[in-house]
């Protein structure tokens, strides 16, 4: 008896621990947004002049908008073309099918920096060079293998008996798609467009290779900004970042019940 408790204390305890070690720093960046000094000098004085400071901050702002429009077209493009490819997988057998599914996990695996340098010669190669639109198209590039792999692993749990029962009452392929099969998945579907937009918005590496000045995403502006000398600015901006995602997440954790019904 006193073993199993002491063992549930230190269970309870690494979980506090663990829960400290991921958002510990995130807090401390929040606090400091509102501190007064430019320096996280104590005693903490409260003041939201680097929020105020932010918005007059064209180059930062303009760069976060960029980062928003691009992982969001990234996303709907993405989640588009990997859930068609993942369908695609799933229902029809051909030759090299699993090799093609074998090929979609070293894009994930490969180290971004090799990834970056290989898109760069490759858009300079058939004449797209460096900018956004070059940009879109590597994130949409880095994106699509995760979208495949975890709308194909929802699909995995899906019975085609459901499908075939809606043929045999007259459904053809396109309504079996959208009435049966894609609300089955949805889930599926709506995590991969969170990953998706997750490694668009956040893509650092990719994103500075294939910029150019003026024409930045928000990461690279954060790391610019900070060789140059770090503002709490860049606290603020992250804090209202990490605000809506935390809170666009538990939204949808909640509407597609990722938890499970309670």
């Amino acid at each position: 008896m006193a073993t199993t408790r002491i063992l549930e204390w230190l269970g309870r305890f690494y979980i506090v621990l663990l829960l400290g070690f991921l958002y510990l720093p995130i807090i401390i960046m929040a606090a400091m947004s509102f501190n007064a000094s430019p320096f996280y000098q104590l005693p903490f004085e409260w003041t939201t002049d680097w929020y105020a400071s932010l918005w007059q901050n064209d180059q930062l702002i303009a760069a976060t908008w960029n980062s928003i429009e691009i992982a969001v077209i990234t996303t709907l493009i993405s989640t588009l073309l990997g859930s068609m490819a993942s369908l695609a997988l799933y229902r029809y057998e051909f030759r090299g099918k699993k090799v093609l599914q074998a090929l979609l996990f070293p894009p994930i695996a490969i180290p971004w920096l090799i990834t970056g340098t290989a898109m760069l010669i490759f858009f300079f190669g058939v004449g797209i060079g460096r900018g956004l639109i070059a940009i879109l198209l590597g994130h949409v590039a880095l994106a699509l293998p995760y979208v495949i792999v975890v709308v194909s692993a929802r699909l995995q749990t899906f019975a085609p008996e459901l499908e075939e029962a809606a043929r045999s009452l007259g459904a053809n392929q396109w309504q079996v798609t959208m009435r049966v099969t894609l609300p089955w998945i949805m889930p599926g579907v709506i995590a991969g467009g969170l990953f998706a937009f997750a490694v668009s918005f956040d893509q650092f590496v990719v994103s500075y290779f294939l910029s150019t000045p003026g024409q930045t995403t928000l990461p690279v502006e954060i790391y610019a900004a900070i060789r140059k000398g770090f503002t709490p600015e860049i606290n603020a901006v992250s804090t209202i970042i990490i605000v809506v995602s935390m809170a666009l997440m538990l939204l949808t954790a909640r509407f597609f019940k990722f938890g499970g019904e309670k």
